[in-house]
C-alpha cells in the first residue's frame, strides 16, 4: 500500500489460491470454469504462460469477487511451471528427469548463456560484455511480433536491428529496411510492445551490416554478430579501417615514429594486448573488437618510454672554465655568465623537471623541460644545435613556481568548495581557480597555485584525485 500508493481496498490478492494441474490446455479450462463459477473482476487478468517474465515465470492470473462479495486471486499453473516459479531454474534441471515434453524451453533458457558466451568470443574489452550482462537482464522488455505470429521478446530501447538479429543471423546481415504495421520505418526506429515488424532482405551478394549499426543495436547478440561478420567476410577491409583509425589517434596523441620504428611499436603493442601480429590487432579495431579510447593511456605510456630510453644524451662543448650562471628562478646554466633567464610558458618546468636551455636573441636563455613538444629530441640534428644549452635546478634555492592543474570530475554540490578546501589545507597559496561544466555532465576546474618543486606538486594533484567524483587531475601549460 506504501510503495505503490493504494489504499486497502485496491489490494486484490490477501486472500488468494492456487491451482496446479498437468497441462496447459487444463490450465486454460479451470480459468474458464472459474470465470464461470465466479464474476471477474475486469482489467485483473494476466496471461504469463504465452507471454511469460523475463525470468521465465508463467502463469494464469485472474481476481474475481466470491459470493460473500470478497476479491480473491486465483494462479493456474502446471507444475512444471510450479517449480520453476518456486525454486528457479535449478529446479527445472532437478525435476527434468521423468518430464516427457519437448526441450524447447530449455533451449530458450540456456540461448541467453550463449549469447554471453558468443559476446566474450567476439570482444576483448570486458567493460563492454559487463554492460551487455547489464542490458540484458534489464527487467523492463518489449515483446514484438513477426509476420508469422512469432513473439520476440527484446531490452526496452532495442531497435528493428535488434530484432532482425534475434530472429536469425542471416536475417540481421541480409536487412536492408524494416516495416512496422505495414509502414517503412528507419533502421534506428525503437521498437514498442505489440508492433508487428516486417524484415526487408536481399540476396544480392557482398551485401552485409554497417559498422554504424553497432551504435544502433542495444542487445549484445546482435552486437556481437554484427561483430562476427566484420571480423569473418570483411578482413582485409578491418585492416585497412584499422590502421586509418590507429594512425589518426597517433597524430592526436602526438606519437611520432618512423616508419621502421612504427612498425615495430605496433609489433610489440599487438604481442602486449596478446595479438598473433600487427594485422590482427589491426583487424581487431576495424571489426571493433577493441576499442581504442581504452588502450591508448597505455599506447602512450609505452610511447614516453621508448622515447626516454631512446633519448641521447646533451652534448655540450667543452669551455676551458666553466662558468655558470644563476637565476632567481633557481635555474643554472652551464657556460654562461650574467645572464637573463626565464621559464618558457609553453612547458613550464618545475624543480625536478629535466630541463636544457635555449639561447634566444635579446631575451637571455629560455628554459624548456627536456620532453617539450619545443625542444628537439635530437640536439645534433637541430636547426641551430649551438643555441642549446645545458641547465639544471639550483638545489639550494626553495622558491615556489607557478602551476596549473586541471581537475575533471563529476559535477555535484559542493565539488568546487571540495577541492579548495583539499588545497588550503595542505597550504598551498591559489592564485586563481576556474570552473566550467561540460556538455557531458562533468566539471572542469583549472587551478593556479604555487608549487615548490615536482614531487610537492605530485602530492597536490594526490590529494586531489582522491576528492570525491574526481575521476582526473593533469599538469596543463597556460
Amino acid at each position: 500500500m506504501y510503495v505503490q500508493g493504494k489504499d486497502f481496498d485496491e489490494i486484490y490478492d490477501i486472500y488468494a489460491i492456487r491451482i496446479i494441474t498437468d497441462t496447459v490446455a487444463d490450465c486454460y479450462n479451470i480459468l474458464g470454469i472459474m470465470h464461470d463459477m465466479f464474476r471477474p473482476i475486469p482489467n485483473r487478468f494476466k496471461d504469463y504462460i504465452s507471454t511469460p517474465k523475463p525470468n521465465m515465470y508463467q502463469s494464469l492470473h485472474t481476481t474475481v469477487i466470491s459470493r460473500a462479495g470478497i476479491p480473491f486471486e486465483i494462479q493456474i499453473r502446471t507444475f512444471d511451471m510450479h517449480h520453476t516459479a518456486e525454486f528457479g531454474i535449478a529446479a527445472h534441471w532437478k525435476y527434468k528427469e521423468g518430464i516427457t515434453e519437448n526441450n524447447r524451453r530449455m533451449e530458450d533458457r540456456l540461448a541467453w548463456i550463449r549469447q554471453i558466451l558468443d559476446s566474450q568470443a567476439a570482444s576483448t574489452d570486458v567493460s563492454d560484455l559487463v554492460r551487455s550482462i547489464k542490458v540484458d537482464l534489464s527487467q523492463e522488455d518489449v515483446f514484438a511480433v513477426t509476420p508469422k505470429g512469432d513473439v520476440i521478446n527484446l531490452p526496452v530501447g532495442s531497435t528493428v536491428v535488434d530484432f532482425a538479429f534475434a530472429i536469425h543471423s542471416a536475417v540481421g546481415t541480409r536487412m536492408i529496411g524494416a516495416k512496422v504495421d505495414g509502414k517503412i520505418v528507419p533502421i534506428n526506429h525503437e521498437i514498442k510492445t505489440g508492433e508487428v515488424i516486417e524484415i526487408l532482405t536481399t540476396n544480392q551478394p557482398g551485401h552485409g551490416p554497417s559498422r554504424d549499426w553497432l551504435n544502433i543495436a542495444v542487445t549484445s547478440q546482435a552486437k556481437s554478430k554484427i561483430r562476427s561478420w566484420f571480423k569473418k567476410e570483411k578482413r582485409t577491409e578491418n585492416i585497412a579501417a584499422g590502421k586509418l583509425e590507429i594512425e589518426k589517434e597517433f597524430r592526436r596523441a602526438g606519437i611520432d615514429l618512423q616508419e621502421d620504428e612504427h612498425t615495430e611499436f605496433i609489433e610489440e603493442t599487438a604481442k602486449k594486448l596478446r595479438f598473433s601480429g600487427s594485422d590482427e590487432f589491426y583487424a581487431a579495431i576495424g571489426y571493433g573488437g577493441v576499442l581504442l579510447s581504452k588502450i591508448m593511456p597505455r599506447i602512450k605510456e609505452d610511447y614516453n618510454k621508448r622515447i626516454s630510453a631512446n633519448k641521447p644524451d646533451v652534448e655540450i662543448a667543452k669551455i676551458p672554465e666553466k662558468r655558470i650562471s644563476k637565476s632567481s628562478d633557481g635555474v643554472v646554466v652551464d657556460g654562461i655568465d650574467n645572464c637573463l633567464i626565464k621559464l618558457s610558458k609553453c612547458c613550464a618546468p618545475l624543480p625536478g623537471d629535466d630541463i636544457i636551455g635555449f639561447i634566444t636573441r635579446g631575451h637571455g636563455v629560455s628554459i624548456h623541460k627536456r620532453d617539450c613538444p619545443n625542444v628537439p629530441v635530437n640536439i645534433a640534428d637541430a636547426a641551430e644545435p649551438e643555441r642549446w644549452i645545458g641547465a639544471h635546478w639550483d638545489v639550494t634555492k626553495s622558491d615556489a613556481f607557478i602551476s596549473t592543474l586541471q581537475v575533471a570530475a563529476i559535477d555535484r554540490d559542493g565539488l568546487l568548495l571540495d577541492i579548495m578546501n583539499t588545497v588550503y589545507n595542505m597550504r598551498v597559496p591559489v592564485h586563481g581557480v576556474n570552473a566550467r561544466q561540460t556538455k557531458s555532465g562533468n566539471c572542469i576546474t583549472v587551478i593556479t597555485i604555487s608549487a615548490e618543486s615536482v614531487e610537492h606538486l605530485k602530492s597536490i594533484i594526490s590529494r586531489l584525485e582522491k576528492v570525491e567524483g574526481v575521476f582526473s587531475v593533469e599538469r596543463i601549460n597556460q
